[in-house]
């Protein structure tokens, strides 16, 4: 149900806001809009909804939720209009469109139309002379859109001598749920909407994230149904290094053209047909088979982790559902589903490369001379301890220093692996490395992006340890989730 004409000039005459000045500007959704404003000492936050069943504009003192990312329209409006001042605030006419003057000082003046339609509501904001700087919605059907002139609706005196037949609500014997009267019609207005009309968009946005919850849910749980029937052609795999052992018994019955080998099970006492390369001895037949069964021991470990990451995002996605069919504010639901579907690559990061939490100790890994150069720069400070090998080119690799605490040997190690791993040196075995904070390091005069001489530095040698890059991986893949 949306304000009627007479409703909007009751709200407007209780907002009262001629003279007051636009002090900030928040979009908390795409058809959403609240400006702060402030009049000799009192400041009133306005709400303007435009979505459909709930267009609106009404005094709120309820918190309005900053979304996440900042929006086009909110930006655009801050750069222009935030610190004006509002002229006049009145409907034209009966129409159900407000307009706004608004300005800087004499020179900059500014039209903003609100049009509380309710299939076509819009925030319309226009220099003087009513070309558009900018709409909320761009409606190329309407016109409304950037450099088109805005046509005002005009007024209709039929409207103006026949208003009674657009009464305004009854709201002065309602209370609210505290069973409180209301102060203002705009206090009512402010609560109907937040527990009528709010409904009908949170019922709108709960259909949306069941459809949004199924089809991810589908893809999810396939893909962890793939990684289990996976896992149980890995089942056999103990076979392989039987057959292998198969081999070395019976090689002397390899006869150099055939492709297989007919021996007899000594654990099951039947004869079988193990398939050869004639051309190979006994001992390189059998090998074949350890290396295939030690890669699928591997396999199969890696799939025990693969599994219970999918795991783990189907139960983040079943968690995430229930929270939004627990959350009470559409606009907290609309801001959820948005930041799900942003794809991986678009989501904003804090810091270039790579991180890991470890029993509270927070590593970062640079991949490339640009990722070292920006951790370098922006990321660390000069307690924090730097990585990297020596004699060969690589990442560089930080650990956050904490007050009061000494970085533990099994950190420092954690931290070695990942810097021989990023390098260059990856394959070479034994590895040299060398560490010192960041405040001992100094760039290289001329040098190329990146390059950073150490002083003070320690040394440290290592064996890659292949276990506790596997544990890093897993750490880094479950805090990704």
């Amino acid at each position: 149900m949306s304000l009627n004409c007479n409703e909007i000039n009751l709200i407007l005459s209780e907002l009262n806001i001629e003279g007051a000045f636009i002090q900030d500007i928040i979009q908390p959704g795409f058809d959403t809009i609240a400006f702060y404003t402030y009049k000799e000492g009192q400041a009133k936050t306005v709400l303007v909804c435009t979505a459909q069943n709930s267009v609106r504009i009404n005094e709120t003192r309820r918190k309005i939720t900053k979304n996440d990312k900042p929006l086009r329209f909110m930006e655009f409006l801050r750069s222009r209009i935030k610190g004006c001042r509002i002229n006049s605030c009145e409907q034209i006419g009966m129409e159900r469109v407000i307009k706004m003057v608004l300005s800087h000082s004499e020179n900059e003046i500014f039209n903003m139309y609100i049009k509380l339609w309710n299939n076509a509501a819009n925030i319309i904001l226009c220099d003087e002379h009513d070309l558009i700087l900018e709409p909320m919605f761009r409606r190329p059907d309407r016109y409304e859109l950037k450099d088109e002139v805005y046509i005002a609706p005009a007024v209709i005196e039929e409207k103006l001598s026949d208003n009674e037949r657009f009464p305004v609500r009854s709201w002065q014997d309602q209370t609210d749920s505290n069973e409180k009267p209301f102060n203002s019609f705009n206090a009512y207005i402010d609560y109907w909407y937040s527990e009528h009309a709010s409904t009908l968009s949170r019922e709108a946005l709960l259909e949306k994230a069941e459809k949004w919850f199924n089809v991810n849910y589908s893809k999810r749980q396939s893909a962890l149904n793939n990684l289990i029937q996976k896992k149980e052609t890995f089942k056999n795999s103990s076979q392989l290094k039987h057959q292998g052992d198969l081999i070395l018994s019976f090689g002397h019955l390899i006869d150099g053209t055939s492709n297989f080998l007919e021996c007899e099970d000594y654990e099951t006492g039947k004869t079988i047909r193990l398939v050869i390369d004639p051309k190979k001895s006994a001992q390189e037949n059998a090998s074949e088979y350890y290396k295939n069964y030690k890669k699928a021991i591997t396999g199969s470990e890696e799939l025990e982790h693969d599994i219970e990451i999918a795991e783990k995002q189907i139960e983040k996605l079943e968690k995430l559902y229930d929270e939004i069919k627990n959350e009470k504010n559409p606009v907290k639901i609309e801001q959820l589903l948005r930041r799900d579907s942003t794809p991986k690559q678009q989501q904003k990061k804090t810091h270039p490369g790579l991180d890991y939490t470890v029993n509270g100790w927070y590593i970062l890994v640079g991949r490339d001379a640009n990722e070292n150069d920006e951790l370098l720069r922006h990321h660390v400070r000069g307690e924090d301890l730097w990585l990297h090998v020596r004699d060969f080119p690589g990442g560089y690799v930080f650990i956050k220093a904490r007050k009061g605490k000494t970085v533990p040997l099994e950190i420092l190690l954690d931290a070695a692996n990942l810097a021989v791993y990023y390098s260059k040196a990856r394959n070479t075995g034994k590895t040299d490395l060398y560490y010192t904070h960041v405040k001992y390091l100094r760039r290289a005069k001329n040098g190329p992006k990146g390059l950073v001489l150490p002083t003070q530095e320690k040394n440290l040698c290592i064996t890659p340890d292949k276990e506790r890059l596997s544990r890093l991986d897993s750490l880094h893949k479950d805090q990704e989730l």
